[in-house]
């Protein structure tokens, strides 16, 4: 059996049990979690500095003592600290443990690659202003964002309280602007439980945080992939390898 660590910020409430649901009643992996403390977002000194490299670190020694596979940073502060702030992540992470890590961002960014994904509408729950710096970060990697939808918020537990339901109308929103691919940007916000019925609707992809972190763990320490109902495309298109996450 794989087994795959995941570092997760202490106030999300979603990826979890949405990790477990997706995994269903499989046998060939199991998922294991260690917390780091995050309780706010921001673009500011102090928000930043809950997801500095000793904190990761520390949390990945505790899942290195179970013989984990892969450790994966299971949040998309990368999205607008930027790529190499989540490689520095990774680098530190296997250096200091001997195993293979990834981010939440290193996985979107490498779907939207095996996707063949230019441009974006991007969902967050973020205000606006973060959803413009993750623009820029985006733009960086070769990817344009054609339209944003944030819920305005920064505290992480008011962002696990969105419904999935709730998704569906801004989805529709950021699709009329034509984009290769639709993206739920943060590992706190129930986009898997939406992804099935918006991509049913607006004919592209669409892409969760949750559900491309654990479908790029899987990839890579060679398990199966995940249930279509939780990305059509990513089914087939995620044949991810630790080599097509070098370098993000």
């Amino acid at each position: 059996m794989a087994r795959i660590g995941m570092i997760v910020p202490s106030s999300n409430t979603c990826l979890e049990p949405t990790t477990y649901r997706m995994l269903g009643e499989r046998t060939d992996v199991s998922v294991h979690f260690a917390r780091i403390p995050v309780g706010r977002v921001g673009l500011d000194g102090t928000s930043d500095a809950q997801f500095d490299t000793a904190g990761m670190e520390a949390a990945a020694v505790l899942l290195a003592t179970a013989e984990v596979d892969v450790i994966a940073f299971n949040g998309t502060a990368g999205s607008w600290l930027g790529t190499a702030h989540d490689r520095a992540i990774t680098d530190a992470i296997t250096i200091k443990t001997g195993v293979r890590a990834l981010t939440s961002t290193q996985a979107i960014l490498a779907a939207f690659a095996a996707l063949g994904v230019k441009s974006v509408g991007l969902v967050t729950p973020y205000p606006d202003e973060m959803n413009s710096r993750i623009g820029e970060c985006y733009r960086d990697e070769g990817v344009a964002v054609t339209a944003a939808h944030g819920f305005g918020l920064t505290e992480t537990a008011d962002i696990g309280r969105i419904r999935a339901d709730e998704l569906l109308e801004p989805t529709r929103q950021v699709a009329r602007s034509e984009p290769d691919a639709v993206a739920y940007v943060c590992t706190n916000l129930h986009g898997a439980d939406a992804v099935e019925t918006a991509r049913a609707e607006i004919g592209i992809p669409v892409v969760d945080s949750v559900a491309v972190t654990l479908a790029a763990c899987l990839a890579m320490v060679g398990a199966g992939p995940l249930h279509p109902r939780w990305g059509l495309d990513l089914a087939g298109a995620l044949g991810l390898t630790s080599g097509s996450l070098a370098g993000r």
